[in-house]
């Protein structure tokens, strides 16, 4: 018998069924590629116990199933830091489509167990957080101080522009564009979007020390929130030159994977806020330890966007239960990269209410409901 009174008995995949196809939007950081936008479709992990408990998370690769259910079965579910290990080793796979969402699915389980939602679990703090609208798209600066002000309208009390045109010049335009839509109602981030690779080219425009160097100071000037990821990932001596130089904050790390990267960062004052995406690394149990180290150097943690469903659900809770997190990043680009879309594989999905924040699910776990009526078959090892 496990400690719990649980053991898992196997892990399946979901296959749901696309309701609509929305459309699609170029993404700023991967110009000339496609991103969809619909409702429904995709994959969701489900994990089964003896119990009767069942957890869900974020789609694994197919390819990882036998593994996961050969190494995971008869296991206690709430060893989510030993059974964390043994993913890492043998089904960490790709980004976002990897053992992030077993051990999402398995924070699941624990909650469920125990009768309270995760962020409880996790330390309490607030029932609901403030939410930034993050852009997709590479717009030119009046679409993007039009929308600024149809969001401000709507509550959202901030957005996080794609910045890196040609020219210095049409970003700061936007800035300032923005800036006079919106009036204080929102802050106003900028992400230059360069660590996307960790080589030497990525699609788009690629920033030299220069150009990020003096991007940031005049963002400083323009009272940014922060500036997210001026320069490629490893670049850290030059990021930390940068963050020395401006009062704003440097932010970064959504795509650095391992606990020992964060470390590295952290000690060489690299950022002022961490990014780090679950769906990158193993789901909330690193998360979680990267969220501690970031309080240990005073620094403030606000994740990656988690990929849209159930992963932004477990940011939710991270957010809600770190005092040092002020922000949940939702990709939100209307009308094709509505946010709903990404909810909308969940029955009630949480909303942004009139003061631009997002409720804390009150139901045990993740505190959320799949609608099983979006499910169109299901894969076993």
């Amino acid at each position: 018998m496990s400690a719990s009174g649980l053991k898992i008995t196997e892990i399946r995949l979901l296959n749901l069924r696309v309701v609509e196809e929305v459309g699609a939007i170029e993404p700023a950081w991967d110009l000339g590629g496609r991103m969809q936008f619909r409702r429904g479709g995709g994959t969701v992990t489900e994990i089964h116990t003896d119990g009767g408990i069942t957890g869900l998370g974020p789609g694994l690769h197919p390819s990882l199933l036998a593994a996961v259910n050969q190494r995971l079965a008869g296991r206690d579910p709430f060893d989510t830091e030993h059974l964390s290990g043994v993913l890492r080793y043998y089904a960490h796979g790709a980004a976002y489509q990897g053992a992030a969402g077993i051990d999402i699915a398995l924070w699941d389980i624990v909650g469920k167990a125990c009768g309270q939602p995760l962020n409880k679990l996790l330390g309490g703090g607030r029932d609901r957080v403030p939410a930034y609208a993050s852009m997709v798209r590479l717009a030119t600066p009046e679409q993007r101080a039009d929308l600024a002000a149809q969001l401000a309208d709507q509550g959202w009390q901030a957005i996080k522009l794609r910045l890196h045109h040609p020219t210095m010049q049409e970003d700061l335009r936007t800035v300032e564009l923005v800036r006079r839509a919106a009036g204080d109602r929102m802050a106003v981030m900028v992400d230059a979007n360069q660590a996307q690779s960790a080589g030497v080219w990525q699609p788009g425009l690629v920033w030299d020390y220069r150009r990020a160097l003096e991007t940031a100071r005049e963002l400083d000037k323009l009272g940014c929130y922060w500036l997210e990821e001026p320069l490629p990932r490893y670049a850290f001596k030059d990021l930390a030159r940068i963050n020395a130089a401006v009062a704003m904050p440097i932010a970064g790390g959504e795509n650095n994977r391992g606990i020992h990267e964060f470390v590295q960062m952290l000690e060489m004052n690299v950022y002022d806020i961490l990014q780090p995406e679950s769906m990158v690394n193993i789901g909330i149990t690193d998360l979680r330890k990267i969220g501690v180290l970031a309080e240990a150097y005073g620094k403030k943690v606000v994740p990656h966007h988690g990929g849209r469903n159930l992963g932004t659900i477990a940011h939710l809770h991270l957010v809600a239960a770190w005092p040092h997190s002020p922000y949940l990043e939702v990709l939100h680009d209307p009308p094709i990269g509505d946010y709903a879309y990404g909810f909308s594989i969940l029955q009630d999905p949480p909303t942004l209410d009139a003061d631009g924040c997002i409720a804390v699910p009150t139901k045990p776990g993740l505190g959320v409901e799949l609608d099983r009526d979006l499910v169109a078959d299901v894969i076993t090892a």
